[in-house]
């Protein structure tokens, strides 16, 4: 079982801010925007979860990270990256989601760093392949099967694997 140790909104784009609580629905996150909403969000990408783990992979690779930079709306611990795959269903006391897609980074990602999409998306990751060690380093999309309030310290476990 993980936990979540930030939830993250903005007005559009990265970084997003630290919020304590939020009410999640079908389209994301309240209060949450995207810069460039015919890219992002919609029902099958209304929250971006990322690990803490994978974002202290990346700062101890020189990128300067820290939860909410990489514009995820959930940041998680004690979630492995490489074993999360779309079809998951994870639950929080008020929450289930649906990991639908691995995220593509773009460049807006670049003001960490010109390498860090090559840091975190690689062909085989393109390909789908798990194999990967920049497998979900990305981050997993994410539809919102029952909405509610989530806090930061909810637990958050694997309540379906994926099909």
């Amino acid at each position: 079982m993980g936990s979540i140790v930030q939830i993250s909104v903005s007005r559009g784009g990265v970084p997003k801010r630290s919020v304590a609580s939020a009410e999640i629905t079908t389209l994301g996150i309240s209060g949450d925007a995207h810069a460039h909403a015919h890219i992002h969000g919609g029902p099958r990408k209304a929250i971006l979860i990322l690990t803490s783990e994978g974002i202290d992979e990346l700062a101890a690779e020189g990128f300067a990270l820290y939860p909410g930079a990489l514009g995820e709306n959930l940041t998680t611990r004690g979630i492995d990256r490489r074993g999360m795959r779309a079809g998951q269903r994870y639950r929080t006391p008020n929450v289930v989601l649906e990991l639908t897609q691995i995220r593509v980074p773009c460049e807006q990602l670049d003001i960490y760093g010109s390498g860090i999409c090559p840091a975190v998306y690689d062909a085989q990751v393109k390909a789908g392949d798990p194999a990967s060690p920049r497998w979900g380093l990305s981050g997993f999309y994410a539809c919102v099967l029952v909405s509610g309030v989530i806090r930061t310290g909810d637990p958050l476990q694997l309540a379906e694997e994926a099909a």
